[in-house]
């Protein structure tokens, strides 16, 4: 586990223990109706605040020992999952789908997904089928949830296809995020927010490297409110939140499919996306190279490597990105471009095998020097 001395470069530890400002508490509107937010250190401590009066029960569930970790001021029982990327999947959904009609929950009951992303879309999906939908709030435990996975109502298992594939659309009723829970995090799962951190740097004139950790993650969080609100379902501009994900994503699914999925996180796979998208989108004539040259300092400024895992090859990648789930007869990519960022169809095959081979190369060479 991470201690505060290997924190990285764009963390102060003042973030995590509450020095720099106080508990925040605002909204986020998502699919029509206001969702609340709690950020700071030792937000926790006022988790009973989201509670709707009307649940009957209330289930937590998490994949670590935090039962034994956290007081709760209500009554509540406490369900874990298996760890790790394995659990995201339909067997375990309907193992904890199983448990909770055991406990006897009921449609005036209520989850509390307590975790990083695979948590958080696990409960969810769980939330929105179980009695064909109950309640859940989300309680980030991980950078990458508190910017992106227990925001906007996406949630999902995995499928051998590709991650993902399997879900459905369901807003929590609300989201705290703990920075005090940061502390521990492995320097793993710092790269994984951090890439997702990267992806927003693009979705903005503003700034968002160089302010406070509240600070981004709130950023963060309004501007994929900004996405959602209007495109609850991903039709159309919510889309463009898929920033770097379609080479990240397929480098994921290979992971997962090796069992070398703990090799590399999702943010750093997504940093990676990044940069081969600004490649795509200059060979497309849409940007120019300093334009990829800015995506590069921006992924390396978050402490994110650009390097493959190794091993991987072009065809197995591209077979992956062929059932992106963004795809309509052909590769869609979201691209930069004169206009911003937006979501380009039918780019030809040849052009991502290509670049995907020239990144390659351009990885080799870098690992020489």
């Amino acid at each position: 586990m991470s201690e505060r001395g290997s924190l990285p470069s764009f963390v102060n530890s003042a973030d995590l223990d509450g020095e720099r400002e106080p508990v925040r508490r605002y909204g986020l509107v998502v699919g029509g109706t206001e969702t609340p937010v709690l950020l700071g250190a030792h937000a926790w401590d006022s988790l009973a605040e989201l509670i709707p009066a009307h649940w009957s029960r209330i289930v937590l569930v998490t994949q670590s020992a935090i039962p034994g970790t956290f007081a709760l001021s209500f009554e509540a029982t406490w369900v874990l999952i298996p760890a790790g990327e394995e659990a995201k999947k339909a067997s375990v959904a309907e193992g904890l789908a199983q448990s909770l009609a055991e406990l006897g929950l009921d449609r005036r009951s209520g989850l509390i997904a307590v975790g990083g992303g695979v948590v958080t879309d696990l409960v969810g999906f769980v939330a929105s089928t179980y009695m064909r939908g109950i309640e859940y709030l989300n309680v980030a435990t991980t950078l990458l949830g508190m910017v992106d996975a227990a925001v906007g109502g996406k949630t999902a298992v995995n499928l051998a296809g590709g991650k993902n594939l399997y879900g459905t659309f369901w807003q929590p009723t609300a989201l705290l995020c703990d920075l005090a829970f940061l502390a521990t995090l492995p320097s793993r799962e710092w790269r994984s927010g951090a890439g997702e951190l990267a992806k927003y740097s693009f979705l903005t004139s503003d700034p968002i490297a160089g302010l406070g950790l509240a600070q981004q993650i709130y950023a963060a969080q309004r501007l994929k409110e900004s996405y959602v609100a209007g495109d609850e379902r991903e039709a159309g501009r919510r889309s463009i939140l898929n920033y770097g994900h379609t080479l990240g994503h397929a480098i994921e699914g290979v992971m997962l499919a090796r069992g070398l999925h703990a090799d590399i996180s999702h943010g750093e796979a997504v940093a990676i996306g990044l940069v081969f998208a600004a490649m795509v989108a200059q060979r497309l004539g849409r940007i120019d190279e300093e334009r990829v040259l800015l995506h590069r300092r921006v992924v390396e400024g978050y402490g994110l490597e650009l390097s493959l895992p190794a091993g991987l090859r072009t065809e197995e990648l591209v077979d992956f990105m062929r059932r992106d789930k963004k795809n309509y007869g052909g590769f869609s990519f979201v691209l930069d471009g004169p206009h911003g960022l937006e979501l380009v169809h039918d780019i030809d095959e040849s052009l991502i095998r290509s670049t995907l081979e020239e990144y390659l190369r351009m990885d080799v060479k870098r690992g020489k020097d």
